[in-house]
């Protein structure tokens, strides 16, 4: 039987946007995923305050919650994005790392319903949250 996880890590570490965007998957497994973007002055969306654009934030959560998908107990495969809606609370500190967290919680015969937080060195106020439905394939 194949180790989903490692799966989901080797295709999570062979996208391009991923590698581009410093993305490291820090653990996956049973329908949650973690990954760390640490702090790049070429991904500032805002040179006056230093502050990292918002396109690398969804990038990572969307990145991120297909890892959970991936790695459910009950996903046989691959997934893609159906839907995301990502709520900004506040811009990322600058000079921090920033974590997401993705847990999926619900899967169907087709759908995968996950949730995620985004966070720098101060977990308990997040950078932003994301729900969101992705594909279940082959199953």
């Amino acid at each position: 039987m194949v180790d989903k996880t490692v799966l989901a890590r080797q295709f999570i570490e062979a996208i391009p946007h991923a590698k581009a965007l410093g993305l490291d998957l820090t653990h996956i497994g049973e329908g949650e995923a973690e990954i760390s973007m640490p702090y790049n002055e070429q991904l500032i969306g805002d040179p006056r305050t230093g502050v990292i654009h918002g396109g690398a934030v969804s990038a990572m959560l969307d990145t991120c919650c297909g890892a959970a998908v991936m790695s459910h107990p009950s996903a046989p495969g691959g997934t893609a994005t159906i839907d995301l809606r990502i709520d900004y609370m506040r811009a990322a500190t600058p000079g921090q790392s920033i974590r997401t967290r993705a847990t999926c919680y619900h899967i169907t015969r087709n759908v995968a319903f996950v949730r995620a937080t985004a966070t720098d060195d101060d977990g308990d106020r997040p950078v932003a949250t994301a729900s969101g439905a992705f594909t279940v394939e082959g199953r």
